[in-house]
């Protein structure tokens, strides 16, 4: 930071050359080589994750492309972060409590001319636990990853470990897919899991700080998936 001039390399040694990590500019154009997928940005809670997906979505839209931004995370406001009226952009969110009461509904509605009162009664209590949360909250990650068949979705997630029980749950259901397909009944079954693991479809950015507990966190979930 003095006026002087800079100091000189140690002898021996060659001189600092200027860091050359491409940008994020990059990345977008990158991913725009392809004419629709799902990117799905991932890491730690409060690294950023919703400012890079709103910033790569909006990349995609500069570059002609329709994109779906959506979070799974209940903590992030991507409508806050970009502007919703951009055309090419749609902007939404999967709220737990919304989803859940539609999938209430529709398992309600499909029982209710195959049981009784009491039957649709004791439904309903069945379906009031954490577990239908969850399973309704896959359903709506199942609508959206097969969204990017005609577009691309950028989906912001929650943080790692609520990340990972939404993929432990597209495991679960593959198993039990390939558990029930009837071998005497030709048909090609493509599962959320498939898709998620299909690299052509599915790009995965991983987002972190340059600090020691993001990093390993970061790394250790790149480990994981």
């Amino acid at each position: 930071l003095s006026d002087g001039p800079p100091a000189r390399s140690a002898p021996g040694c060659p001189p600092d050359e200027p860091s050359k990590i491409p940008g994020l500019a990059d990345l977008v154009d990158e991913l725009a080589k392809s004419a629709q997928g799902l990117i799905m940005v991932m890491g730690k809670g409060g690294v950023g994750k919703t400012t890079v997906a709103s910033a790569i979505a909006v990349g995609l839209v500069q570059r002609g492309k329709g994109v779906h931004l959506s979070t799974t995370d209940p903590a992030a406001h991507v409508a806050a972060t970009v502007d919703a009226g951009m055309v090419g952009l749609t902007v939404d969110r999967i709220d737990p409590r919304a989803e859940t009461d539609r999938y209430i509904a529709k398992v309600m509605d499909s029982r209710r001319h195959s049981l009784d009162p009491e039957g649709l009664a004791l439904l309903r209590e069945d379906l009031n636990s954490p577990c239908t949360e969850e399973v309704a909250v896959f359903h709506a990650f199942s609508r959206i990853v097969g969204e990017a068949r005609q577009s691309f979705v950028v989906l912001d997630t929650a943080p790692t470990g609520h990340t990972l029980l939404l993929m432990d749950a597209a495991g679960a259901y593959h198993r039990q897919m390939m558990h029930d397909l009837d071998p005497g009944r030709p048909g090609r079954v493509v599962t959320p899991l498939m898709r998620l693991q299909d690299r052509d479809y599915t790009k995965i950015v991983l987002v972190t700080l340059p600090e020691a507990t993001p990093v390993s966190e970061a790394s250790a979930l790149q480990d994981d998936l």
